[in-house]
C-alpha cells in the first residue's frame, strides 16, 4: 500500500533519532499508536498529525519523566496539568541530584582509604588520633582464621538494613580492653562497623570521640594479628601509656579488593593515655 501522508517506521525512527525499539514501546505503552498497521505484513506507518506527539513525547522524557507520566498527561492535556508534571519531575530531579552527591562523597571516602592503605608504612608503631566516628558495633566472641568467618556476624550486623552498606575496609573486630591488658589476643570479643557520615544505617549506632592511640600496620589479615597486639602492648608498656578502651583491627585491604593476599594490609590501633 502507498500512501505519500503516512511514514513508515523506520522512517518515523530516522527523522526523530529514535529507534524503532522505541517506538514498539511507545506503542505498547498506549502513548503512540501508529496510524496504520498493514494486516499482511504488520508494517506500521505514522501520519504527519502525530509528529507533534511524538514531539512532547521525546521533549519530556529527556525531562527523564516516565512514561506513566506522560501517558497520564496525553490523555488530558492541560496547562495546569503539564505545569504540575513537571514541578513534581522538577523535585525527583532534584532528590536524585541529592542522592548521586550522596554516593560521590562515599566514592572519595573509599578512594582516600586506599591512597591512605597504599602508602602506608608496615611494621612500625607510631602514636595517632583515631577520628571522631559513628560506628555500629556487636558484642560476639569469635575466632577469624579466614575471611568466611567474618560472614555470619556481619549479616546479623546489617540484616534489617534497606540500603546496602559498603564494607569495604570498614568492617573491623576489636578486643575489649580488660583482654587486652591480660594478653589476651587468641579470639575477638565483637566487630564493628564503621559507617561514612552519608551511609543511612537504621538502629542503634555510637559515636566515638577523637582519641590517642598507638597503631601499627602489617601485610596480612586478621589471622597474622596476635603478634603485632604483642609488639603494641610491649610498647605501651615501655612508653608508660594506658589503655583507655577496646582495640580497633581494620582490614583496610582485603578480598573486598583484591585477590592478592600481598597486597592485604591491616591495622591495629589502640587508645591510649599518657599516665598521670
Amino acid at each position: 500500500m502507498n500512501i505519500p501522508e503516512l511514514f513508515h517506521i523506520g522512517e518515523i525512527a530516522r527523522l526523530f533519532q529514535i529507534s524503532v525499539s522505541s517506538l514498539r514501546h511507545y506503542e505498547k505503552a498506549g502513548l503512540l499508536k501508529p496510524e496504520y498497521v498493514e494486516p499482511s505484513s504488520g508494517y506500521r506507518y505514522y501520519s504527519i498529525r502525530q509528529f507533534e506527539t511524538l514531539n512532547t513525547i521525546r521533549y519530556l522524557r529527556a525531562l527523564d519523566m516516565p512514561l506513566s507520566e506522560i501517558s497520564d498527561f496525553l490523555k488530558d492535556r492541560d496547562v495546569e496539568r503539564i505545569e504540575e508534571k513537571l514541578r513534581q519531575q522538577k523535585e525527583t530531579v532534584s532528590a536524585r541530584q541529592q542522592e548521586l552527591k550522596r554516593i560521590e562523597r562515599k566514592i572519595e571516602n573509599r578512594l582516600n582509604q586506599i591512597h591512605d592503605a597504599k602508602a602506608s608504612v608496615f611494621e612500625t608503631i607510631k602514636p595517632a588520633y583515631l577520628p571522631a566516628c559513628r560506628i555500629v558495633r556487636m558484642k560476639d566472641s569469635l575466632k577469624i582464621r579466614g575471611s568466611l568467618d567474618m560472614e555470619a556476624p556481619l549479616r546479623k550486623l546489617t540484616e534489617a538494613q534497606s540500603e546496602a552498606v559498603a564494607f569495604l575496609g570498614k568492617v573491623g573486630v576489636y578486643i575489649a580492653k580488660e583482654n587486652l591488658l591480660a594478653g589476651r589476643f587468641d579470639q575477638y570479643d565483637g566487630i564493628f562497623l564503621i559507617l561514612d557520615e552519608e551511609d543511612l544505617f537504621h538502629g542503634e549506632t555510637s559515636r566515638l570521640p577523637e582519641t590517642p592511640a598507638v597503631s601499627i600496620r602489617f601485610r596480612g589479615s586478621h589471622p597474622e594479628a596476635p603478634v603485632y597486639y604483642r609488639q603494641l602492648l610491649s610498647y605501651i608498656q615501655e612508653k608508660k601509656l594506658v589503655i583507655t578502651d577496646f582495640s580497633r583491627e581494620i582490614t583496610m585491604i582485603d578480598y573486598g579488593f583484591t585477590n592478592d593476599t600481598e597486597k592485604f594490609v591491616t591495622e591495629i590501633s589502640i587508645p591510649v593515655r599518657e599516665t598521670f
